[in-house]
């Protein structure tokens, strides 16, 4: 039976230690690496064209992260996410700043066509993506999750994919089902890739899932949840960036499911 449980998602990941393969951005590689051991997931940060492909193909998960981006980079991105297609392979795009520049929207569709099993953005990311917006200010956001919610319904119907706009509320939707999380804590857009380590999160989700709609969701109130916790010891960014990692690291189905209802909200989008 569906449902919205992410509990059974979480007990999923640590029993299996999805590998999630990386090519994300420089900043990111660290925290990120940390929050996926945190979860209970191996990650990998393999971004040499040379064998981005062969190791996509051995991976669970992959994630492509467009935040520092490069030509060989990109190449290596196109390998991996044609490998994980032929591999049957879930993966996560991050549209990192997609509509600041010429290269970066290209980038964008280029990957995009390629069909991602999910993608993870900001607001202002997805609708560039979706070309209905200019894209933000840099990389961060300057609209809300609710004004991308037609642009993310679309994308995510044209390309079959799931849709997850994060921000204040996150927003997820596969062109069918939409579901907002309310959740987290305002000190998490105070600590720099936490939206990166976001996305390897949703790659571990949806390791193994049999709907990718019900991973990614169940991957956000995961994060939220740990949000929640680690802002109740912080003082400042700093120390909610440690207690973030112990937060999701003490993470049980538990710990999910008390606080479940308040956090979460479904309901089914209108057919075009």
């Amino acid at each position: 039976m569906h449902s919205l449980d992410p509990a059974p998602h979480l007990a999923r990941v640590r029993r299996t230690t999805p590998l999630v393969h990386n090519i994300t951005n420089h900043v990111a590689m660290n925290f990120m690496a940390n929050a996926l051991l945190a979860l209970g997931a191996s990650p990998a940060m393999v971004h040499a064209r040379e064998e981005a492909a062969e190791f996509a193909g051995l991976a669970t998960a992959l994630t492509l992260n467009i935040g520092t981006l490069s030509p060989h980079w990109l190449d290596a991105m196109d390998d991996a996410a044609r490998a994980a297609n032929d591999a049957d392979t879930p993966w996560v795009l991050d549209p990192v700043a997609v509509g600041a520049t010429r290269f970066r929207r290209q980038a964008g569709a280029r990957l995009l066509a390629l069909g991602p099993t999910a993608i993870r953005g900001n607001a202002s990311e997805i609708l560039a993506l979706a070309r209905q917006g200019g894209g933000g200010r840099g990389v961060d956001s300057t609209d809300s999750a609710d004004s991308a919610e037609r642009a993310a319904v679309a994308l995510a119907r044209e390309h079959a994919t799931v849709v997850a706009v994060t921000g204040e509320v996150d927003l997820v939707t596969d062109g069918r089902r939409l579901t907002r999380v309310c959740g987290g804590h305002a000190l998490m857009p105070r600590v720099t890739t936490m939206g990166c380590a976001l996305t390897g999160v949703v790659g571990a989700f949806l390791a193994g899932a049999e709907d990718p709609f019900e991973a990614t969701v169940a991957a956000l109130t995961a994060y939220a949840a740990a949000g929640e916790i680690a802002a109740e010891t912080a003082a400042g960014p700093g120390s909610f960036a440690v207690a973030f990692l112990d937060a999701l690291y003490a993470l049980d189905p538990d710990t999910l499911a008390t606080p479940l209802a308040d956090r979460i909200h479904l309901e089914l989008t209108d057919a075009p």
